[in-house]
């Protein structure tokens, strides 16, 4: 059974940082692509970053590049989510998945992700 699991939600403060982590299980984690998906009240999936299994490629939505990194550690099975910089339009649910292609503009298709964390609500007041 693949299990994902989000922490580090929060209220925080426009300007402010948060970190999100997923811990793994299961034996995905060292041969599939993470990726962090947001959903607003009333809004589909929106990606937010990925990083592949092998080099740790890391792919970013424009609205978050130079404020997100997304960083793996492959021996704790988890992957972080440092978010900095942030506003109130970063408010969502943060959910992470895990995908089996490992590059290519799929990485950014909801769709194309097989598991998937319940996830961790971030709110950023202004």
């Amino acid at each position: 059974q693949v299990q994902l699991v989000e922490s580090g939600g929060g209220l925080v403060q426009a300007g402010g940082s948060l970190r999100l982590s997923c811990a793994a299980s299961g034996r995905i984690f060292n041969s599939y692509t993470m990726g962090w998906f947001r959903q607003a009240p009333g809004k589909e999936h929106e990606f937010v970053a990925a990083i592949t299994w092998n080099v740790g490629i890391a792919y970013y939505a424009d609205s978050v590049k130079g404020r997100f990194t997304i960083s793996r550690d492959n021996a704790k099975n988890t992957v972080y989510l440092q978010m900095n910089s942030l506003k109130p339009e970063d408010t969502s649910v943060y959910f992470c998945a895990a995908n089996p292609a490992t590059s290519g503009p799929t990485l950014r298709v909801t769709s194309t992700y097989h598991y998937w964390g319940q996830g961790t609500q971030v709110t950023v007041s202004s």
